[in-house]
């Protein structure tokens, strides 16, 4: 189906349950229904980060295909990179529904999941599958998280690095969602510590491993974790996962939701975060910036704050396949606009200033 076709359903989706229609949009995806991006991205666009090399800085964040159901489909729409995700040791059905909500008016979204997946043994059987078949020819990363219930996470991590070290370039810690109760207090500096020496001591050959962090950490916390990475080895920072603030100016009779927060109104929370943290880490660790990112202009002021790279879902959730395309041609002409001439020669140039604007 062409991509304008595809965009053509949204409004239809939109009038679904949101899960319900994220489920219909996979099923749609695996089907074929995607379409595909306009061919090769600008070379304008092509970028190394993580010791990998990225057509384009701009990925789908972890959340969407979280049991690696649909990543060729999704590979061929244009992105970058794919990250699938959160996987855990066991298959678990997530909390009660409902437990995922559109704020359509702030183009935002809550959700509380609870890791709804279908657990390590199938993801890792469909990455198998994937690998055999060729793969998707763009970097792809796998998040791991663990279960609501008889969770050990230094027992559990390194089992689910180990399970997928040798079918994905790189790996996502999560400690962040704050959907899965007590997972964000393994942001703390003598937890994840343990944490990343039990990864290591369990998997010494792995690939890049990445920490995803909460955008409500204090500086004080933001510096313990950059720290804490640094002295571990890891390659790099996802900032951030949901927020569980609600800004004053939300507008949606969902507003109040218990869950995490995404879309546009996290965006300046989380290029804030990401930018003091580039100033802390000084290039020593590589930054994923995500939240609220609907725009090649969103994307390029995330580099600028400091990121290597850029994620999007809420956004891709409300502007659908044709939004890739729209996106990277944007920042592609945003780069040339601000006379940069390379995605690497604009990260981190406007950290100072963005660093104070939230």
């Amino acid at each position: 189906m062409p991509l304008s076709l595809t965009s053509a359903a949204l409004p239809l989706l939109r009038r679904l349950d949101p899960e319900r229609a994220h489920r219909l949009a996979l099923a749609g995806l695996r089907a074929g229904l995607g379409g595909r991006g306009p061919g090769p991205a600008d070379p304008l666009l092509a970028t190394e980060a993580l010791g990998l090399r990225f057509p384009t800085p701009i990925g789908l964040a972890a959340g969407f295909d979280k049991d690696a159901e649909a990543l060729a489909p999704l590979a061929r729409l244009g992105f970058g990179f794919l990250e699938a995700g959160t996987v855990t040791p066991r298959p678990q059905p997530g909390n009660p529904r409902p437990r995922l909500f559109r704020l359509a008016e702030d183009q935002a979204a809550i959700n509380r999941m609870g890791f709804n997946n279908a657990g390590i043994d199938a993801f890792v059987a469909r990455l198998r599958r994937l690998r055999d078949g060729g793969g998707i020819g763009i970097p792809l990363g796998a998040n791991v998280g663990i279960n609501k219930d008889g969770a050990d996470p230094e027992r559990d991590y390194p089992a689910l690095v180990g399970a997928v070290a040798l079918l994905v370039d790189f790996v996502v810690i999560n400690v962040s969602s704050p959907n899965t109760a007590g997972l964000r207090a393994w942001q703390q500096a003598e937890r994840l510590a343990a944490l990343l020496a039990a990864i290591a001591a369990a998997v010494p050959a792995r690939p890049p491993l990445v920490v995803k962090i909460a955008p409500d950490l204090t500086d004080p916390e933001l510096a313990e974790v950059i720290e804490t990475c640094v002295r571990a080895g890891v390659a790099g920072l996802c900032i951030g996962n949901t927020t569980l603030a609600r800004p004053a100016t939300l507008r949606s009779r969902h507003a109040a939701e218990a869950g995490g927060l995404s879309g546009a109104p996290l965006f300046a929370r989380s290029t804030a975060l990401l930018a003091r943290a580039s100033l802390r880490a000084g290039g020593r660790l590589c930054l994923i910036g995500v939240g609220g990112v609907f725009s090649g202009a969103d994307v390029l002021t995330k580099l600028r704050a400091g990121a290597s790279l850029v994620q999007l879902y809420t956004g891709f959730a409300y502007g659908g396949p044709a939004m890739i395309s729209r996106i990277t041609g944007e920042l592609a002409a945003a780069l040339r606009a601000g006379g940069f001439a390379s995605v690497a020669a604009a990260v981190g140039t406007d950290a100072e200033r963005l660093a104070g604007t939230a």
